[in-house]
């Protein structure tokens, strides 16, 4: 299982995913442990975290990035900066 990130995407290609439409998630400094029952999709508005999946290699994640998570993934999540973040579950 994978985290894909993409890192400043164009405005066009948001638009296309209606990204302004979802809504928005936030958290303050903090670490956890996380499960994804769907896949999600989010858009990273502010801050930075870092996430370790189960079997994995940590991956940071900052203001910028359209990042998926798969379904199905165990990590832990790491918030370096206060996070706000535009999400989708599918």
């Amino acid at each position: 299982m994978q985290i894909t990130i993409e890192s400043h995407p164009a405005q066009s290609y948001l638009d296309t995913l209606a990204v302004k439409n979802w809504p928005i998630w936030e958290k303050e400094i903090s670490e956890f442990p996380w499960f994804y029952e769907m896949e999600e999709v989010c858009f990273i508005l502010q801050g930075e975290v870092i996430v370790t999946p189960e079997k994995g290699q940590p991956v940071r994640i900052k203001a910028g990035d359209l990042v998926t998570f798969p379904k199905g993934m165990h990590c832990r999540w790491h918030i370096t900066q206060d996070i706000r973040k535009h999400y989708l579950f599918r």
